[in-house]
């Protein structure tokens, strides 16, 4: 199709505005630094919301360059949002334009000196006064944002050098914005960082992933955050559905009636709008107020409900009475988190008025929530009664510090039918820690096997970290038939704290009946021996002989650095000799050359792949990996081998011996990609590697069952020594 001149022009106007993810870094950088010199400004909490309303002002005049030119290709006429000289573009642009008191006084007056010579209203006192027609046009969603915001740069001096580093950047360009996404991310968690026990906007990133991957998010669906902070959920949730967009409509759908939140706080409303436009959603549809006040718990009806609701609402602290009053009088009362409770399961869709699906909810609660008697006993029998409530995780100590030691839980509800049984999921601490701080916090991969084993729901299997109990044995009413406790702190069965309730004989019988189970296992793992296996229904010796560089591609690509500066792309820190898995640095400083790997690519450790420090970089992982030079990694030919196969092969002690045999020094040479393509192994036909890697995942089960029958027997006789002793 012939492109008119003004089609052309605008094309070549986006393309030559472009700024290298490198040239952004800079340039935040030294705004932020700028920032640092400014009297008005003590720390992170000041500069970060700052630099926010800056960056938000020259979004909007880039977006409605847009849709100017976008209206005038069409012919069609165009009505500006912000009026002169008000938009960037008349006041900001201009390097050598407006600064010092000058520029300080227009922002903050209520009547000052215009850019333009003439006197009218200061631009804040400006854009708190925007109205639209109908009062929900993005005139408003301005003037809310500017009502909640003082400008706190004294000097204008450095004011306008900000701007001027501001105005270089391009929100035009979706590269940009992809780019200006991560480092805000990033300058959000350090914000967080700077709050201390006062950040209560936010809600950890891995925690938020995990919350949205078990979900199951649909397209089409509509999705609210009712405590929305800086949009994490959301941000999270618009990611997952946007991958399901394949058509003009879908994404239609997603930016214009699928998320929507509510924020209480002016600075969090904020940092959340452009949260969420630098991730691009468009429009968002924030509300701003208390979800606990929008309207009285009875007055909200089916319009003012959602398909799925995922929220951390606050916790720790208190309404005041005339928020109480907007709830049923029998379930008033001051703590936060049991109102905003309360509030999300008002609003889950019924699955009556629904088309038969019914709303669901996933929400953070602290552990006061789950053993409270009075008020708690009744919400939760509402919860019980009326929803169900099919999982709780029960999170570890620190997942939430500095901000709180409270310890936390996710709840996992739905409006399908009165809840039966209820799960329970502990999610461990690594190996050797107490707990998790500010400085190694949790991490996304660490919710793997809870992942793993979420759904579907029917084929739970109860083990070490998993157990279930019926909801009778949860409700408790007194001789009048009025709930006494709906008592939901239950210890995992498995661990001391959870035996400590039981008595000797019931935890005699326990360790017989593991002991018995362990027997069985161990003799069935020794009847399906893999050597027989591989020996009498495969034939090794018609195995093809091939070398690797048919089977295995090198990773030659060289890491974003910006992505790596923010974290975004990790880097490896070792990988296991025992079980061949990555583990990642804290740190993202490097001055190494680096390399780039993808999900399902397999890594090796050039000094310790001899000793099976070889792995297989996940399917799951949602961004590439990175490892320095003194790593490889390789992409596998999916129709010659299977990457899994491939990697029980290379830690084989047979393959060791072929390295050894082919490093010209022996165990103390690098493995280069040289050296390990040369080599040549026998491969059986991959409808064999497959079923072999079956067998193998098969008696892997039957011993992890072993392993963890182990653990739990040594808990069990521990207990049961103390309590024969006390006994």
């Amino acid at each position: 199709m012939t492109q008119n001149p003004k089609q052309l022009q605008l094309l070549e106007k986006l393309e030559n505005s472009q700024t290298t993810a490198q040239e952004l870094s800079t340039l935040i950088k030294s705004a932020r630094d700028i920032m640092r010199k400014d009297k008005g400004l003590s720390g992170e909490l000041d500069r970060i919301p700052m630099l926010t309303w800056i960056m938000f002002l020259k979004f909007l005049d880039d977006m409605e360059h847009i849709r100017e030119s976008e209206a005038e290709l069409a012919g069609k006429d165009f009505h500006s949002l912000i009026e002169e000289p008000y938009r960037w573009r008349d006041w900001a642009a201009d390097e050598g334009g407006i600064t010092g008191d000058d520029l300080i006084n227009f922002i903050n007056l209520e009547e000052a000196n215009l850019p333009d010579g003439t006197k009218g209203q200061g631009l804040f006192h400006y854009l708190r006064n925007l109205r639209s027609a109908d009062g929900k046009g993005r005139e408003d969603v301005i003037a809310t944002v500017f009502r909640g915001i003082i400008n706190r740069i004294q000097s204008g001096y450095l004011l306008r050098d900000v701007v001027n580093k501001v105005n270089s950047i391009h929100f035009d360009a979706s590269e940009e914005m992809h780019t200006l996404s991560r480092f805000y991310e990033t300058m959000l968690k350090e914000m967080r960082d700077a709050a201390g026990d006062s950040g209560e906007f936010y809600t950890p990133r891995p925690v938020v992933k995990f919350i949205v991957a078990v979900t199951n998010l649909e397209l089409g669906e509509t999705v609210l955050d009712p405590a929305c902070g800086t949009g994490g959920f959301l941000v999270e949730a618009f990611t997952h559905l946007e991958k399901q967009c394949k058509t003009i409509a879908a994404r239609q759908t997603l930016q214009e009636s699928t998320i929507y939140g509510i924020e209480a706080k002016p600075m969090s409303y904020l940092l959340g709008q452009m949260n969420l436009l630098l991730h691009g959603l468009e429009n968002p549809q924030i509300n701003f107020g208390n979800s606990l006040t929008v309207k009285r718990y009875n007055e909200i009806g089916d319009s003012d409900r959602y398909d799925v609701i995922l929220t951390n609402p606050p916790f720790g602290g208190e309404e005041e009475i005339s928020v109480k009053n907007y709830f049923p009088t029998n379930m008033q009362t001051a703590e936060t988190a049991l109102l905003f409770l309360q509030i999300i399961m008002r609003r889950l869709k019924r699955p009556e008025r629904n088309k038969g699906k019914p709303g669901r909810a996933a929400v953070v609660v602290p552990n006061g929530t789950l053993f409270e008697d009075g008020v708690c006993a009744r919400i939760k029998e509402e919860l019980l009664k009326n929803f169900n409530l099919h999982t709780i995780v029960r999170l570890p100590k620190g997942v939430f510090a500095p901000y709180t030691g409270i310890p936390t839980n996710l709840l996992f509800f739905d409006r399908s039918h009165p809840t039966k049984e209820i799960w329970f999921y502990e999610i461990p601490l690594p190996d050797g820690r107490k707990n998790y701080t500010k400085t190694k916090p949790m991490k996304f991969e660490e919710f793997s096997d809870c992942i793993d084993w979420f759904h579907p729901i029917a084929e739970r299997q109860e083990n070490e970290y998993a157990w279930k109990v019926n909801v009778e044995d949860v409700l408790k009413y007194d001789e009048e038939g009025q709930i006494a406790s709906a008592d939901l702190d239950i210890k995992n069965p498995n661990s001391a704290e959870g035996l400590a309730n039981l008595s000797p004989a019931e935890i005699a019988n326990s360790i017989i009946d593991k002991d018995q189970k362990m027997v069985d296992l161990i003799e069935e793992i020794k009847a399906e021996s893999l050597a027989e296996f591989l020996e009498n229904t495969t034939k090794i010796a018609k195995w093809e002989e091939i070398r690797l560089d048919k089977v295995l591609t090198e990773r030659k690509e060289i890491p974003d650095p910006v992505a790596l500066d923010t974290g975004e792309i990790r880097i490896v820190s070792k990988i296991s000799f025992n079980t061949g898995e990555i583990e990642f640095r804290e740190s993202t400083a490097t001055k190494t050359k680096m390399i780039q790997f993808q999900p399902g690519d397999i890594v090796f450790s050039g000094i310790n792949a001899a000793k099976g420090a070889i792995a297989i970089y996940p399917n799951n992982a949602e961004k590439p990996g990175s490892a320095t030079m003194h790593y490889s990694a390789y992409f596998v030919n999916p129709e010659r081998a299977d990457v899994t196969f491939l990697w029980w092969l290379f830690r084989s002690k047979a393959f060791q011996h072929i390295l050894l045999q082919s490093l010209p020094g022996g165990i103390k040479t690098e493995l280069k990609p040289k050296h390990l393509l040369s080599v040549s192994v026998k491969l059986p036909s991959l409808s064999e590697q497959l079923r072999i890697v079956a067998k193998i995942n098969h008696l892997l089960t039957k011993l992890n069952e072993v392993c963890a029958l182990s653990e739990q027997l040594k808990v069990e006789l521990s207990v049961f020594v103390g309590s024969v002793a006390i006994f």
